[in-house]
C-alpha cells in the first residue's frame, strides 16, 4: 500500500508540474491569466487536503495537498519569477490573500443566518467553514512569506552559485518548504490537534517532492528552454482577437521600431530591448553573446553600382541573418551597414561558431551585380565575461570589430584576438 501511494504521489507531482509548466511556457499564446487562474484555483483543495486527507508513505504519513500541490505551487511561483519578474509574481499572491480574507468574512457573516435543513443529515457545517477559512488565510499568509523568501534566497544564492540555476532551485525549495512546514503545522496543531509525528512525516514528504520537482525542472531547463522551443509572440488567433483593440495595438507595437529598408529592429528598439535581454540572461545564470558585423568596403558597392544596389546587398545580408538566428535571438540595424545580434543563453564559444557560420554564409551566397562576393567583419563579446551591461559588452564587441577590419576584414575576432579568418 505504501509503495502504491508513493507511486501515486509521484504521478500527481509529475502531472501537476507538466500542466502548470505547459501553461507557463505558452503564456504568450494562452495569456498569463490562464496560468495564474490555475495556480489559484487549487488553493481551497490544497488546504482541505492538508487538514484532513493523509496517506501512508514509506517515509511516514503525509498529505498530497501539502506535500505535492502546495509545494508545487511555491516552486511554480519561483519559476514564474525566473521567466517574468517580481511585479508579476505578486499578483497571484495578493489575489489569494484578498480572496481568502473575503472567504473568512463571508463565513463569519453566514454564521448569523438561521439555516434550514432541507434533507436529513445535510445541515450546513459552519464549524467546517470557520476552521477552513482561518486555515486558508494562514496558509496564504505563509505563502506570501514563502514567496518573498524563495525569491530573496534565490537571488542571494546567485552570489555563490551564479550559473547553477538548478541547484539554486532545489536549495530554495528545501529551505522555504521547511519554513512552511513549521508554520503550517503550528496552525494544524492549534486548530485540529494534529500530533507532532505528522510534522516530521510531512517534512520528509515535502523534501521528497522538492527532489521530484527539481528533476522535472532540470529536464525543462535543459531540453525545453535551452532547446529554444519557440513559444510564439502572438496570442492564439480566433474571432475575438481579430475584433479586439488590444490585438490591433499589439500589432502596431510590433511594427514600430523596425528599420524601413531591411525590416529588422532599429537602433532605438535595440537600446530598449537589448539591455533587458542581457539582464534576464544573467539573472537566470546564463551567458549572453553580442555579435556586431559590418559589411566590408560597402562604400565601394554604393559608389560602383549605386545606392539601390547597395540596398539590395543589405537586404540579402539581413535575410541570411534571419535564416541563421534562433527564435530567442534578436537582430538590430546599428547604423549604415552595421548590424548587432543579441543571443541570450549563448556562451562565447557558441557565439564564435555562430559568427563564423554567418560570415561564411554571407561570403558564399551574397554578391554584387558583377559577381564579386560580399564579405563581413565580425566582433564577438559575451556577458558577463566582457561586462555585466549591454553597453559594456557592445563596446567590447565593437572594439573587436575594429580589430577584424585591421586584420584584413572577412574574419571573426573574439576575446582571444583573431579567432577565425576567411
Amino acid at each position: 500500500m505504501e509503495a502504491f501511494n508513493l507511486l501515486l504521489f509521484v504521478v500527481e507531482a509529475v502531472g501537476y508540474f507538466t500542466l502548470m509548466v505547459t501553461l507557463l511556457h505558452f503564456r504568450h499564446r494562452l495569456g498569463l491569466g490562464v496560468f495564474l487562474t490555475a495556480l489559484g484555483v487549487m488553493h481551497f483543495m490544497e488546504t482541505y487536503l492538508a487538514a484532513s486527507f493523509y496517506v501512508a508513505l514509506p517515509f511516514g504519513v503525509a498529505s498530497p495537498g501539502s506535500s505535492v500541490f502546495f509545494a508545487g505551487k511555491l516552486m511554480m511561483i519561483l519559476m514564474l519569477y525566473l521567466q517574468e519578474d517580481a511585479a508579476t509574481v505578486r499578483q497571484p499572491i495578493y489575489g489569494l490573500l484578498v480572496g481568502n480574507l473575503l472567504t473568512v468574512a463571508i463565513a463569519w457573516i453566514l454564521q448569523l443566518h438561521l439555516t434550514i435543513e432541507l434533507s436529513p443529515g445535510h445541515a450546513a457545517d459552519l464549524n467546517f467553514l470557520r476552521e477552513m477559512g482561518w486555515l486558508m488565510v494562514w496558509g496564504t499568509a505563509l505563502l506570501y512569506l514563502d514567496s518573498l523568501g524563495i525569491i530573496l534566497l534565490y537571488e542571494r544564492l546567485g552570489r555563490f552559485l551564479k550559473r547553477k540555476v538548478i541547484w539554486r532551485f532545489m536549495i530554495c525549495g528545501l529551505v522555504l518548504l521547511t519554513f512552511d512546514q513549521v508554520g503550517f503545522f503550528g496552525a494544524l496543531y492549534y486548530f485540529l490537534d494534529v500530533p507532532l509525528s505528522a510534522f516530521w512525516d510531512g517534512w520528509r514528504a515535502k523534501m521528497f517532492a522538492v527532489g521530484v520537482y527539481t528533476v522535472l525542472f532540470a529536464i525543462y531547463q535543459v531540453y525545453v528552454r535551452r532547446g529554444r522551443v519557440a513559444t510564439g509572440a502572438r496570442s492564439i488567433s480566433d474571432v475575438f482577437s481579430d475584433l479586439t483593440f488590444r490585438e490591433r495595438y499589439n500589432d502596431l507595437l510590433e511594427r514600430t521600431g523596425r528599420d524601413v529598408l531591411t525590416g529588422v529592429y532599429d537602433r532605438a528598439r535595440m537600446e530598449m530591448e537589448a539591455p533587458v535581454m542581457i539582464r534576464e540572461s544573467l539573472r537566470l545564470g546564463q551567458f549572453a553573446t553580442v555579435v556586431i558585423l559590418d559589411a566590408d568596403h560597402f562604400k565601394d558597392v554604393n559608389d560602383q553600382f549605386g545606392h539601390l544596389q547597395g540596398d539590395e546587398v543589405l537586404k540579402a545580408i539581413t535575410k541570411r541573418l534571419g535564416n541563421i538566428l534562433r527564435s530567442s535571438d534578436r537582430i538590430f540595424r546599428f547604423g549604415g551597414e552595421e548590424f548587432v545580434a543579441v543571443c541570450p543563453g549563448t556562451d562565447h564559444d557558441e557565439g564564435l561558431l555562430f559568427a563564423e557560420r554567418l560570415r561564411w554564409t554571407i561570403a558564399t551566397s551574397v554578391r554584387t551585380p558583377d559577381g564579386t562576393p560580399v564579405t563581413v567583419s565580425i566582433g564577438v563579446a559575451t556577458a558577463d565575461e566582457d561586462g555585466a551591461s549591454f553597453q559594456s559588452v557592445l563596446t567590447a564587441a565593437d572594439n573587436r570589430l575594429y580589430q577584424a577590419k585591421k586584420s584584413g576584414r572577412n574574419c571573426v575576432v573574439g576575446r582571444s584576438g583573431l579567432v577565425i579568418a576567411g
